[in-house]
C-alpha cells in the first residue's frame, strides 16, 4: 500500500510538473503572438497614417506650384518640414525635398546612351571636392552606359564583375537608386555616406535647380569655382527670400571658366524650376518606428504622382 501510493505521489508529480511547462509555454506563446500583432497592426497603421502624409505633400505641391509660376526656391511651402504631429499613440513628422538640387547620377550618360563629358567632369569635381577619388566617376559611368568598353583605367565592365564571387553584372542603364553605387568593386558604405547627400537617380537630362542646390554641388560645376561651398549660412540667408543664385548668374560665372563645347552642355543642365521631389516620413506609434521615403514628380500642369515608395531605406 506505501508502495502504491508513492508510485501515485510521483505520478501526480509529474503530471503537475508537465501541466506547469505546459502552461508556461502557451503563456509564453500567447503574449508573443499578442506582441506581434500588436506591431503589425502599428506597423499597418503608421503606413496608412504616411500615405495620409504623401497625399498632404501632393497637396502642397500643387498649390506652390500655382501660386509661384513653376519656379522651385527653398522659402517657399514646400521647404517647411513638418513639425511633430501627434497622432493617436505616437508621432508624426515630414518633411520634402528637392532632388533636383542634387547633381543626377544618370546624366554621365547623353539620352542616347553616350558619355556625357560635361557632367562627367562636373561628377569628378564634386569626388573630389568630398575628397572622395575621381575614379568613381568611371566606374559610375560604365555601370550605367549601354556599351561594354571601359572607360579609361578606371573604368570596369562585365569582365570585372564576373570575376567576383558570387559574380555579377552592371545593369548598363539608368539607376533608379542611388545605393546602386555600393555594387562598384571597392566602393563601400563609408563613401556612399559621404556621397548620398549631394547626388540623386533621376531620368537622364534632369537638369540641376540652382535655387536649391548645394554649395559644393554649385561649387563643382566647373573649374576653380569658389562661391558658395565656402559659406553654406551665408548661402542659406541670401535663399530666404527667393531663388539665390539664379540660372542666369550661374551661366555667367561658368561660361569663362568652361570649355566652347562645354558650355551648351552646362546650359542645358542648369535651370530654376523641379519635377522630382524626396517625401520623407516617420511614423512613431508605441515602439514601432516606420519611415516611408517616396519619390513624387509633379508634371508641368502642376499635378503630382508617386513614382516610388522605400520604406526603412532611401
Amino acid at each position: 500500500m506505501r508502495r502504491s501510493r508513492g508510485v501515485a505521489l510521483i505520478l501526480a508529480l509529474v503530471v503537475v510538473a508537465l501541466a506547469t511547462v505546459l502552461a508556461t509555454r502557451i503563456g509564453a506563446q500567447s503574449a508573443l503572438d499578442q506582441r506581434r500583432a500588436a506591431t503589425l497592426l502599428a506597423q499597418e497603421q503608421g503606413f496608412q497614417i504616411a500615405l495620409g502624409a504623401e497625399a498632404w505633400a501632393i497637396e502642397v505641391l500643387r498649390t506652390d506650384f500655382e501660386r509661384n509660376n513653376r519656379q522651385v526656391t527653398l522659402d517657399q511651402a514646400w521647404a517647411t518640414p513638418l513639425p511633430p504631429l501627434p497622432i493617436d499613440g505616437g508621432m508624426l513628422t515630414g518633411q520634402l525635398e528637392d532632388l533636383e538640387g542634387r547633381f543626377n547620377i544618370n546624366n554621365l550618360v547623353n539620352a542616347d546612351g553616350t558619355k556625357n563629358p560635361f557632367a562627367f567632369a562636373w561628377f569628378q569635381r564634386l569626388l573630389a571636392k568630398l575628397q572622395l577619388e575621381p575614379k568613381w566617376a568611371s566606374l559610375a559611368l560604365d555601370w550605367i552606359d549601354p556599351d561594354t568598353i571601359a572607360d579609361g583605367a578606371d573604368g570596369a565592365e562585365d569582365g570585372v564583375y564576373t570575376g567576383f564571387s558570387p559574380p555579377y553584372r552592371p545593369p548598363n542603364r539608368p539607376i533608379t537608386s542611388t545605393s546602386e553605387l555600393l555594387a562598384l568593386p571597392g566602393f563601400g558604405i563609408e563613401r556612399y555616406r559621404i556621397l548620398a547627400p549631394y547626388i540623386a537617380a533621376l531620368p537622364v537630362g534632369t537638369p540641376l535647380n540652382v535655387c536649391t542646390a548645394s554649395g559644393p554641388v554649385l561649387d563643382t560645376l566647373a573649374p576653380s569655382l569658389s562661391a558658395f561651398a565656402a559659406d553654406a549660412n551665408q548661402l542659406a540667408s541670401n535663399r530666404l527670400k527667393g531663388c539665390f543664385p539664379t540660372a542666369a548668374d550661374v551661366n555667367a560665372m561658368i561660361k569663362p571658366l568652361l570649355q566652347p563645347l562645354e558650355k551648351d552642355a552646362a546650359a542645358r543642365l542648369i535651370g530654376e524650376s523641379s519635377r522630382y521631389f524626396r517625401g520623407t516620413t516617420i511614423v512613431s506609434i508605441g515602439t514601432t518606428e516606420l519611415t516611408l521615403y517616396s519619390l513624387i514628380e509633379r508634371n508641368p500642369g502642376g499635378y503630382s504622382r508617386v513614382v516610388l515608395r522605400t520604406l526603412g531605406t532611401e
